[in-house]
């Protein structure tokens, strides 16, 4: 019998904040400028969902660890620029975490820093304070369990009583590695069909989450045949 839910884990980028939509923009501008011609499809594929880490190692093997050193900072500065003009909370979230009575935390691969500035920034930061994860904290980041395994741990929670919330293909895999639940946000950039697989539930519309989550946990009635 499937576990009642113990904890919601949140992805950081594209499920609470509005954000990879900028960091696809910068990432395709750097890399004209840079040498690695991308397109916004390219790098959801590439780089979305992924660790700055492996992200800079694909860098340096396509052009050398210079220019990932380069691209990598110009990406900070960049990225830090766009977040504070245009970043928002992903829509309908703040109204899908008012529903939610489930205990939740954050688990994302970008670092405490990045998110301290991007949550902080949309007003987030106060709900989650003391339950934020990074890949940073582990030794392989997404598509590896590592991160929401190390999650479920700091938080008690056992991994099959767990549910993570992403929009990426390596989140999603990785939930399923962790034999967690996911709920696939295909309301961002990446295609719906990127996210679906085996114990994952695509949704488009954050609102609808709340209901989703309740209708994941068991009715014990109904298990009783009652």
């Amino acid at each position: 019998m499937t576990k009642p839910i113990e904890l919601v884990i949140f992805d950081c980028d594209g499920v609470l904040v509005d954000s990879e939509r900028i960091a696809a923009r910068v990432q395709v501008a750097l890399g004209a400028e840079l040498g690695w011609p991308l397109t916004e499809d390219e790098v959801v594929d590439r780089f979305i969902g992924r660790s700055h880490a492996a992200i800079r190692e694909q860098i340096a093997a396509r052009l050398g660890e210079e220019t990932a050193a380069i691209w990598a900072k110009r990406f900070e500065q960049l990225h830090r620029e766009a977040v504070d003009a245009d970043l928002a909370p992903v829509e309908g979230l703040p109204e899908a975490l008012d529903a939610i009575t489930l205990p939740t935390c954050v688990a994302s691969s970008g670092s405490h820093e990045k998110m301290r500035h991007t949550l902080g920034r949309t007003g987030l930061y106060d709900r989650f304070a003391g339950r934020i994860h990074s890949a940073t904290e582990v030794a392989r980041g997404k598509p590896a369990p590592d991160l929401f395994l190390y999650a479920a741990r700091q938080m008690g929670a056992d991994p099959a009583a767990c549910v993570v919330v992403e929009d990426s293909r390596p989140g999603v895999l990785a939930a399923r590695a962790a034999g967690m639940r996911a709920f696939g946000y295909a309301g961002g950039l990446t295609p719906a069909e990127r996210l679906e697989g085996h114990g994952t539930t695509v949704f488009h519309d954050m609102r609808e989450l709340p209901a989703l989550i309740t209708a994941t946990v068991p009715n014990p009635r109904r298990a009783a045949g009652g």
